[in-house]
């Protein structure tokens, strides 16, 4: 009887929400309309500046001849906003935008006795007073430094780089401990599935103008995967005319990239059209150091057209498709023996979004996508010990209702959303070297099956800013139906308090979560046609996990230069998930543990400028602790005894004690700069099988690799990488420029393991020394 009650209860809020708002994505950024003119109220043309060093961001543009200007796409915070005028005293103040309501800022420009320089720099802007959590903000000038030494994972290098997340094999994030549980929302469309390298093509990084990073505080509108959220936001503020930009990449192991973009602004019309496309001979982490069978070819493109009704309605249309193909690297057997496996991954989407401002204190938007994707594995004859061929995707459909408005001390939200995907799964394999299974299990398997996943939400929440107090509460509901039906209420709810004469904020925080578990391959783990594999299966439905987050900590800034952000945190998880591979043909499904433990404190220093220096130093100590018996997933013979009385407590496999990372960037002259970043990770848990002797490893992997693993601590040995970068601008003239790179990645060449498993699952080498050069033509 309880089903029936859960979709009643949906109804009701579905019915509350939308008999005031129709469908919007996820946004939690707000809109600065800028109004200029003379004390005679005529219009003025200026140059303007918008800048908050606690969001990274920092943009300047151009306010047309009507004087009137619309930024886009601005994170929650304290900016401060620069306007410069001929003949015109220049104009500064400070601009808080904690509404998706947009703001109207209209400013009046007196007559200048003197010329004035506009200020660049702000320490007003450093420390967000209202937040209620840490918030890791990425801007447009660190991504455009960022040169990853492996092609396709230049935004997720950057995620890697805030505290309390760690890479494992092939570019996988894993924040807090958690497990396949971060989601990515690409201008306000949440992406559930895994976008690591072997899993999705990556965003291309050049139309990318700012990233925010969240690990606790998720407001309520937030579901589904919550060990971490990245928020990506493209480029909006197309200047008049006709732009464009052109890169150009290239470096170790033949690797070249290049991407190329153009824009086209007149009157209330925008036009963009983006490519992108690369080649490597290293695009995953190889399991040895001959790197066998590693090559990768990436292409894609974006398109979009927006256009302005009038000072409350805007619609814009987005195209993407992106695909990657690449070879599975092999290990030294599977090298021998000829192996060869390609996978292709392609994903096509689009997305409409229209937005009406009710009024000046009520914010009304519509949007709504589709996606297509699809992963296709095939190996040839002499794989081993499986020849094994996949092709499974699906096309995801997305809505979504909001309502945004602000009364008094009070910024409301309320909405309603839900994904409608039907998903296809098609798995065949046979088996080349019996000897490395279970005597009964099957040589030769086909599999295909089909079904939809329909998982509907809703939410409401609040931001309260009293005096230097601040509350942010939210209720959400979700429910999901594709292998199992479940549905769960989340409260969430976060408290800081300013202390202005200190420079301080302090914050704490309590988030409940219900994580659905992770698609890939999971209707296979869940289908009764293996059990035909083996005589002994065990399959267990992966149910959603339910946690509770709780998070405390500090926000300072020093001398109005440096700013200092320090978190306690912990984890409790009902049904942990986790990942395993059917039989040795390395393809993963998802799992659950009873319960799992995960705490730990983070610390960043950042210095965003301090004469010619800027630069940060972030560290982590974290420990997770799971804990049996199997709560879900499949189990094949031997694999399946004792899984369900087992309740040894064990390391998860993100278990990094301590992870410290620092970049520090010098200025050398106006157009030139020389930065140098390195990282450690004292290193993960080492999946040993019992029956496997160090001499059989070493013939296996060579005694360079073996060297990095710690037998008796079952962990890889502590991993380093040095990085020296350095750029010059060789041309500039207006909105036209030149711009030379070079990085040199791991300058000492240290073998770093990442992962360290049994034969044919998860052994992975971070890349070894390694240079890149870019050239960036802009006009």
């Amino acid at each position: 009887m309880r089903a029936p009650l859960h979709h009643a209860i949906f109804a009701a809020l579905a019915v509350f929400c939308l008999g005031t708002t129709t469908i919007h994505a996820q946004r939690v950024r707000g809109e600065l309309r800028i109004e200029v003119h003379d004390s005679a109220g005529a219009a003025v043309s200026a140059d303007a500046e918008l800048l908050s060093e606690a969001n990274q961001l920092h943009r300047t543009f151009k306010i047309a001849q009507d004087g009137h200007y619309t930024a886009q796409d601005l994170p929650f915070g304290v900016y401060r906003l620069n306007i410069n005028a001929e003949g015109f005293a220049p104009w500064s103040n400070l601009v808080d935008i904690r509404s998706e309501v947009p703001l109207r800022i209209p400013v009046t420009l007196g007559v200048a006795p003197v010329a004035t320089q506009i200020q660049v720099t702000d320490s007003a802007t450093l420390v967000d007073p209202n937040r209620t959590g840490s918030i890791y903000s990425v801007g447009r000038q660190t991504i455009d430094q960022q040169m990853a030494a492996q092609p396709g994972r230049t935004l997720s290098d950057l995620v890697n780089q805030q505290p309390g997340w760690l890479y494992e094999a092939n570019g996988v994030l894993h924040p807090r401990g958690s497990e396949y549980d971060v989601q990515y929302i690409f201008d306000g469309l949440p992406l559930t599935q895994n976008r690591s390298p072997a899993f999705a093509p990556e965003f291309d990084s050049d139309d990318v103008e700012s990233m925010r990073v969240l690990t606790a505080t998720f407001p309520a509108e937030y579901g589904r995967k919550l060990g971490g959220v990245v928020e990506v936001t493209t480029t909006k503020d197309v200047p008049e005319g006709l732009h464009g930009q052109f890169d150009l990449n290239g470096g170790s192991f033949s690797s070249i990239s290049s991407s190329a973009a153009v824009s086209y602004a007149f009157g209330e019309n925008r036009f963009s059209l983006s490519g992108n496309g690369f080649h490597t001979d290293r695009y995953l982490d190889p399991p040895v150091l001959e790197n066998f069978t590693n090559r990768g070819n990436a292409g894609g493109f974006s398109a979009s057209y927006e256009r302005e009704f009038s000072g409350s309605d805007r619609l814009r249309f987005t195209i993407i498709h992106n695909a990657v193909r690449f070879l599975v690297p092999n290990e030294l057997v599977q090298q021998q023996a000829g192996q060869r496996q390609d996978l292709t991954n392609q994903e096509t989407s689009g997305q409409v979004f229209f937005q009406h401002t009710i009024s000046p204190d009520l914010f009304l938007s519509l949007s709504g996508s589709v996606r297509d994707a699809s992963a296709d594995l095939t190996s040839n004859p002499s794989a081993t010990p499986v020849i094994v061929a996949q092709s499974r995707g699906y096309r995801e459909g997305y809505v979504r209702a909001d309502l945004s408005g602000h009364k008094g001390h009070h910024n409301l939200k309320t909405g309603v959303d839900s994904f409608f995907t039907p998903v296809h799964e098609a798995l065949s394999y046979t088996i080349t070297d019996p000897t490395q299974f279970d005597p009964a299990t099957q040589q030769q398997f086909q599999f295909t099956d089909h079904k939809w996943d329909i998982e509907p939400s809703a939410y409401v929440q609040d931001e309260l800013h009293l005096g230097n107090w601040n509350i942010s509460a939210g209720l959400r509901f979700d429910h999901y139906s594709f292998v199992v039906h479940e549905s769960a209420w989340s409260p969430r709810l976060g408290v800081s308090r300013y202390f202005s004469s200190l420079n301080l904020l302090l914050h704490a925080s309590y988030d409940r979560v219900f994580q659905t578990p992770a698609m890939e391959n999971l209707l296979l783990a869940s289908s009764a046609q293996l059990n035909a594999i083996d005589p002994i299966v065990l399959r267990l439905p992966v149910r959603p996990a339910r946690g509770n987050y709780y998070e405390i900590g500090a926000t300072k800034s020093i001398f109005g230069k440096l700013r200092i952000e320090a978190n306690i945190f912990r984890r409790d998880f009902h049904n942990y998930p986790d990942d395993d591979t059917l039989l040795d043909t390395g393809v993963s499904f998802p799992i659950a543990f009873s319960h799992a433990h995960i705490f730990g404190e983070e610390l960043r220093l950042e210095v965003p400028e301090w004469w010619r220096f800027s630069g940060y130093f972030s560290y982590s100590n974290q420990s997770g602790i799971g804990s049996g018996p199997i709560t879900g997933g499949l189990f094949l013979g031997s694999n399946a005894a004792g899984v369900l009385t087992n309740v040894n407590q064990f390391a998860v496999s993100q278990d990094q004690r301590n992870t410290a990372r620092a970049r520090v960037r010098f200025q050398a002259h106006k157009r030139v700069w020389v930065a140098m970043s390195s990282q450690y990770g004292s290193g993960l848990p080492a999946n040993l099988s019992a029956t496997e002797t160090q001499s059989f490893l070493l013939a296996q992997y060579g005694s360079a690799i073996l060297d990095r693993v710690d037998f008796d601590r079952q962990r890889t040995r502590p991993t380093f990488s040095l990085d020296v970068a350095a750029g010059a601008q060789l041309y500039r003239k207006e909105l036209r420029s030149v711009t030379l790179q070079i990085q040199i990645s791991n300058v000492t060449d240290r073998v770093n393991v990442l992962n360290f498993a049994s034969l044919f699952s998860g052994t992975a080498l971070s890349v070894p020394r390694s240079v890149s050069v870019g050239l960036k033509l802009s006009f």
